[in-house]
């Protein structure tokens, strides 16, 4: 913490008692929250936990229904978003709010630019936005147009813009979600920077690392209700976890020893089109789990959406339980037995809009007809209730509209989705990116049960966590081909990283093997 945030001084925000009501649903009860000014708090907590209420509180997005807020010792009333932002409070939300047909100026002065004889000044736009820029060394041309951004610049555009309306409380929703390790260190660097300036930021995250990292303290919420926080020499993952979830995971990565089978699949000479230098193969067995791990950009993606047939390969051969495929489109996957659950679900993996027992259905309309064929409405009902109970699905019931589901639980829809189908080979990018520690372990749980029943699992993970713990074997991806294979007891951080940036194999693998 800074020099100007003892904890012998005041509190800049105080939170007491604040409640907050929805139709069925009490989202906060009676939490209570301090910040002090220059410090790094952070607020963790299983999805439904309350955060995303509470901030949205703050920044003046929902009204509470019963408590008080005070900012530098004063009680004030935060009613609307113009409200929040007017005592310097900006939430930048984990969907970034950014016109992508604008350019980066007009976005940090959007709906309050200068203006000159009842014109807007272009000018005063351009200086204002180059000022708020160079306070965390975004270095781009204030005309740039956002949509040719990567998405870590965007990111700094979107605190840009914060600072540019003098916020002194400063919210960050998930920042890292979208970011490389590069662009997430330049984050934490202009965080740092933040907080040396006395400005507050208040940091919600399920990487529980960068909770470590950067925050001074932690207040974990738990059922809408304060459970617990911790200061800075306090700040330990299981703890964290514990206080989320209200028990003691001590085997948080459920793992048994399986004998594997025969080849499940088996992939030989690839050539992706992303990457049409570099051939790929390998073998993952019935009953293993496989982790594909590697840097961003190596190819992993890409290599997953070719083996579902989103893309034909440019060479080499697929097998699926011994028999060779010609995967040119998704269909076919399917009908050898294979299911890809994408790194973006609410994209590519659900139909937002539509309830729970829809998008359970729908990868097996085609297997679910009646005699006249039509879709039989009994058994998708019946399948649909089935799947929600045996994974745990949380919500009211299977008529419930996805989109008002936590993460986690939409990402058992995508999941239920394919298990319907009983897949022979499971591929998962990134199946726990953006969901809570609780969920984390019910997903976790469920790899475990499908390996155990046979199934082949490939899963994709940039968590390093989740590639030592979770993976029999694990190959290492660079600039689209496989560097090297690491055995159970081979993996560490320092072997994977040593493959992911280029290095040499210390032994032949199957992976490299031709």
């Amino acid at each position: 913490m800074s020099q100007a945030a003892l904890p012998t001084d005041p509190p800049l925000l105080e939170i007491r008692a604040i409640t907050k009501r929805f139709p069925g649903v009490l989202a906060l009860d009676r939490v209570d929250l301090d910040l002090y000014r220059g410090e790094v708090l952070a607020i963790v907590g299983e999805n439904g936990a309350g955060k995303s209420t509470l901030m949205n509180i703050l920044a003046g997005v929902h009204v509470p229904d019963a408590g008080t807020i005070r900012l530098a010792g004063r009680p004030v009333v935060i009613d609307s978003v113009p409200a929040a932002m007017g005592q310097g409070i900006v939430l930048i939300h984990q969907e970034l709010n950014l016109c992508d047909n604008l350019d980066a100026a007009a976005n940090i002065f959007l709906g309050r630019e200068p203006t000159r004889f009842g014109w807007i000044d272009r000018r005063a736009v351009e200086r204002g936005a180059r000022a708020a820029m160079t306070m965390i060394d975004l270095a781009i041309p204030p005309h740039t147009i956002v949509r040719t951004l990567p998405i870590g610049r965007q990111q700094m555009l979107e605190i840009a813009k914060a600072l540019s309306v003098d916020a002194r409380i400063l919210i960050m929703d998930e920042p890292t979600s979208c970011l490389t390790q590069h662009e997430a260190d330049a984050l934490f660097r202009v965080i740092r920077d933040l907080r040396r300036r006395g400005v507050s930021v208040v940091y919600i995250s399920h990487r529980l690392g960068e909770v470590k990292q950067l925050a001074d303290r932690v207040v974990v919420l738990r059922d809408g209700r304060n459970a617990g926080h911790l200061e800075r020499d306090g700040i330990q993952r299981d703890r964290m976890v514990q206080l989320m979830v209200g028990r003691d995971i001590a085997a948080f990565y459920s793992r048994r020893t399986h004998q594997p089978g025969p080849p499940a699949l088996d992939v030989r000479g690839l050539v992706t089109p992303a990457f049409p230098r570099s051939v790929v193969q390998f073998r993952v067995r019935a009953g293993e789990i496989v982790g594909v791990a590697g840097l961003v950009g190596a190819g992993r993606t890409e290599l997953l959406e070719v083996l579902f047939g989103l893309h034909a390969p440019l060479a080499g051969t697929i097998r699926v339980a011994g028999r060779q495929m010609e995967l040119k489109r998704p269909r076919d996957a399917l009908r050898a037995g294979m299911a890809l659950v994408p790194e973006d679900r609410k994209q590519q993996g659900l139909i937002v809009d539509m309830a729970v027992r829809e998008n359970i259905s729908l990868a097996a309309l085609t297997v679910r007809k009646n005699k006249l064929g039509l879709l039989d409405r009994g058994r998708e009902r019946d399948d649909a209730r089935r799947m929600v109970q045996a994974m745990n699905i949380k919500t009211p019931s299977d008529r419930q509209v996805v989109r008002l589901l936590s993460g986690g639980n939409q990402q058992k829809v995508v999941l239920a989705k394919w298990l319907i189908l009983k897949p022979r080979v499971l591929l998962l990018d990134e199946p726990t990116r953006g969901i809570d520690v609780g969920a984390k372990q019910e997903i976790y749980r469920l790899m475990e049960e499908l390996a155990a029943d046979g199934v082949a699992v490939l899963f994709v993970s940039s968590e390093m966590e989740e590639i030592l713990h979770m993976s029999d074997r694990a190959l290492v991806m660079h600039e689209g081909r496989i560097t090297g294979e690491l055995s159970r007891s081979e993996l560490s951080e320092e072997a994977v990283m040593h493959l992911a940036t280029g290095g040499q194999p210390s032994h032949a693998t199957d992976a490299t093997r031709p």
